[in-house]
C-alpha cells in the first residue's frame, strides 16, 4: 500500500492567509471553484485525478465545486455548511478558536464512564454543554456524540451523513461544539465523536458523479456499494477526518461505526497508527469498534476496546425474554453466554451463529477493559419498531440487578441518554427524507419487521412510526418523570461513586477469575484486581432465590440491589463485594 499523499482533502487555510482547495475528482475533465459572489477559479488537473488552487479568499465565504461545467457540488470535505447537504460549503479557519482549557490531556481509558448522546434530540451543542455540570457531577467522565457529519434536513440520527468533515449546521457552528469540546475538559470530561467511516447517506451523495472510484461495485454493504478503501485517496480522506477531529477540535476519542462493513483491516490498523502518531506526548487518545465480527485481532493493534453486543443480548434475554432476530444466537444458554463474556470478553469467539457463520476470534488474553459493556444505546433501543428502553420492557428490580453489574463490573460501561433517570420515552428511528425516498424509508423500515409475531400483519406494521414523521423525532426527547426518575438518578449516582472510589484506582491490572453460574438466570463472577483485591458480583435476574457461594468473612460487601443474605441470593438482585489480598 501507498504511504499518505502530501496533498489533503479540501479547502484549507494556509498560513499566509491563502487558501488552497484540493478535489480528488477522477471521474472530471475539468473542475472550477464558483464562490457566491460569481467568481469562477479553474483549478489545475492531475494526472492522478486531483484537481487543485490556492487562492486569495476571505474565512466564512461559500463555495462549490463546478464539474465539467454542468454540476455544482458541495466539497466532500467541507468543514462547514452554509445549509444542508445540497448547500455551499464554507472557508473556515481551525485556528480561530481561544481554547480556554488548552493544557488538558484527557484521562486514561480505565477511568472512562461513556455517556451516549444525540444532539439534536437535547436541543443543539449549546443545549448539550449546558448539561455537562449534571454529568459531571454523576459520575460520567466521557461524553459520546452520535455523528455529527452533515446529514440531510435536520432529523437524523446521523448515520445518513455525506460530508463527514463539516459539523451538522442545525446543531450549531462549528464553534460551538468547540466550546461544549473545552467546557466539558475544564469539567473534566472526555468527548468521543462516533464516526461514520463504512458508507455515505443516500441523499447528498455526489461523489459517484466524479469519483466513482470511491466505491467498488464487487463489494456491497446493507447501504449500497463498498466504500474502496484499497485506494490511498480514498484511505487519506477518513485518516485525514479522523485526525480533524482529534487536532481542531481536540476530541478525546472516536467510536467507528460497524468496522465488520469495512473489508479492509488494514486500513483500520493505519488509521490508529496515524491517530496516535498525532497525539501530543502525553496526551490520552482512545479509540473504540463497533465490530459484529467481534476481530479481537484489532484490539491489539492500536484500539482501545469494542462495544460488547455479546454481553448486551445475553442480558436482553435475560431482562425480558426475547429471542426473535440476533436474540436467537441467546435463545438456549443466555446465562452461559453471560458468563463466558464476563470471564473471558466475547460470546461467539468462533463459534457457529444462526446464519450458519463462524463468528468472532479468541479474547480470553484480552483484560476486562477491552470491553465496553452497556444495557441499551442507540442502536438497541432504536432498532426496535416502537422504540421501547428496558424500563417498558423488565422487571424494575431486574433492571436495578443488571445496573449494578454494569457499573461495577470491570469492563468500561456505556449508558444511554436517559438511562440514569430511568426515562420511559422511546429512542425511535427519525429522518428527515422527502418525496420518494421517504416514502421507501418509511417502506423498508416497516419491511424490516415482517417476520416478528408481533408485526406479522400490514395493520401492524402500519403502527410503526413513520421516520420521517416530526411527531416520531419528538417523541424521542427523554425526560425525567417524578419521583421514580429520583429514585433512578439516585441509584445510578450512589453505584458510580462506589465504581470511582472503589473499583477504578484498582483496574489496572485487572484479571478475571472466573464465572459460576448458579442457576438458568444466576451467576457470580470474580475478577482479581490490580492491587490484588478480589471483587465478586453475584447477579439474579431470575424469579426464585439460588444458593450464593461461600465467601470469606473478610471480604466487605460495596452494594446489594436487594437486601442479600449470607446463604441466599434472592430473586432480582444483584450484590459487589470487595475482598482485600490476603
Amino acid at each position: 500500500m501507498t504511504p499518505p499523499s502530501t496533498r489533503s482533502h479540501g479547502a484549507l487555510l494556509q498560513e499566509d492567509g491563502t487558501t488552497r482547495f484540493a478535489l480528488w475528482a477522477p471521474d472530471a475533465a475539468e473542475v472550477a471553484v464558483v464562490f457566491d459572489d460569481g467568481a469562477r477559479h479553474a483549478l489545475r488537473g492531475t494526472a492522478d485525478g486531483w484537481f487543485q488552487a490556492t487562492l486569495n479568499c476571505a474565512v466564512g465565504l461559500p463555495y462549490r465545486y463546478l464539474i465539467d461545467g454542468q454540476l455544482e457540488v458541495p466539497d466532500p470535505a467541507s468543514r462547514a455548511q452554509a445549509g444542508d447537504v445540497h448547500g455551499a460549503s464554507l472557508v473556515v479557519d481551525p485556528q480561530a478558536y481561544a481554547w480556554r482549557h488548552p493544557e488538558w490531556r484527557g484521562r486514561p481509558w480505565h477511568e472512562t464512564v461513556l455517556y451516549e448522546v444525540h444532539v439534536g434530540l437535547l436541543g443543539g451543542f449549546a443545549e448539550v454543554e449546558a448539561r455537562l455540570p449534571a454529568w459531571a457531577e454523576l459520575g460520567i467522565t466521557a461524553i459520546e456524540l452520535m455523528p455529527l457529519g452533515e446529514f440531510p434536513g435536520t432529523r437524523n440520527w446521523g448515520y445518513d451523513g455525506v460530508l463527514p468533515f463539516a459539523p451538522e449546521s442545525s446543531y450549531g457552528p462549528p464553534e460551538a461544539l468547540k466550546s461544549l469540546i473545552d467546557s466539558a475538559h475544564g469539567l473534566g470530561l472526555m468527548v468521543f465523536i462516533d464516526v461514520v467511516y463504512n458508507h455515505f447517506g443516500p441523499d447528498g451523495n455526489y461523489l459517484g458523479h466524479y469519483a466513482r472510484a470511491f466505491f467498488r461495485e464487487d463489494r456491497h454493504t446493507p447501504w449500497g456499494p463498498a466504500v474502496d478503501f484499497r485506494r490511498r485517496e480514498v484511505r487519506d480522506f477518513f485518516c485525514e477526518n479522523a485526525l480533524m477531529w482529534l487536532r481542531d477540535y481536540r476530541v478525546d476519542g472516536l467510536r467507528l461505526d460497524a468496522v465488520h462493513a469495512i473489508g479492509e483491516r488494514g486500513f483500520l490498523v493505519e488509521l490508529a497508527q496515524r491517530a496516535r502518531a498525532a497525539a501530543l506526548p502525553g496526551r490520552h487518545v482512545h479509540l473504540v469498534l463497533e465490530n459484529e465480527d467481534n476481530d479481537a485481532r484489532l484490539l491489539e493493534q492500536g484500539y482501545d476496546a469494542q462495544w460488547n453486543d455479546d454481553a448486551h443480548n445475553a442480558l436482553h434475554v435475560l431482562l425480558t425474554g426475547e429471542t426473535e432476530g440476533y436474540y436467537a444466537d441467546f435463545a438456549e444458554r443466555p446465562i452461559d453466554q453471560l458468563a463466558r463474556c464476563l470471564a473471558e470478553g466475547f460470546a461467539f469467539q468462533g463459534e457457529i451463529d444462526r446464519r450458519g457463520h463462524c463468528r468472532g476470534r479468541p479474547s480470553t488474553h484480552l483484560p476486562p477493559s477491552s470491553f465496553v459493556l452497556f444495557l441499551q444505546n442507540h442502536d438497541q433501543i432504536g432498532n426496535r419498531a416502537l422504540g421501547e428502553r428496558l424500563t417498558q420492557l423488565s422487571h424494575p428490580r431486574a433492571l436495578r440487578a443488571a445496573t449494578l453489574l454494569l457499573l461495577l463490573a470491570p469492563m468500561v460501561p456505556l449508558l444511554f441518554m436517559g438511562d440514569e433517570y430511568g426515562a420511559r420515552q422511546p429512542f425511535l428511528y427519525f429522518t428527515e427524507h422527502h418525496d420518494d425516498l421517504a416514502e421507501a424509508v418509511r417502506d423498508g423500515r416497516r419491511a424490516e419487521f415482517a417476520e416478528f409475531a408481533q408485526f406479522q400483519h400490514a395493520e401492524q406494521r402500519a403502527a410503526i412510526p413513520d421516520p420521517n414523521a416530526p411527531a416520531t423525532f419528538e417523541a424521542s426527547r427523554p425526560s425525567a418523570e417524578g419521583p421514580s426518575g429520583e429514585l433512578w438518578l439516585g441509584y445510578y449516582r450512589q453505584l458510580l461513586r462506589l465504581r470511582h472510589d472503589w473499583i477504578v484506582p484498582r483496574l489496572l491490572g485487572c484479571q478475571a477469575l472466573g464465572v459460576e453460574v448458579l442457576s438458568a438466570q444466576a451467576l457470580s463472577a470474580s475478577w482479581r484486581l490490580g492491587d490484588g483485591c478480589r471483587l465478586r458480583i453475584d447477579l439474579n435476574l431470575g424469579a426464585l432465590a439460588v444458593d450464593r457461594p461461600p465467601q470469606r468473612r473478610e471480604a466487605q460487601p460495596l452494594f446489594a440491589s436487594a437486601e442479600v443474605s449470607i446463604a441466599m441470593l434472592p430473586p432480582l438482585s444483584a450484590a459487589a463485594t470487595l475482598e482485600e489480598p490476603s
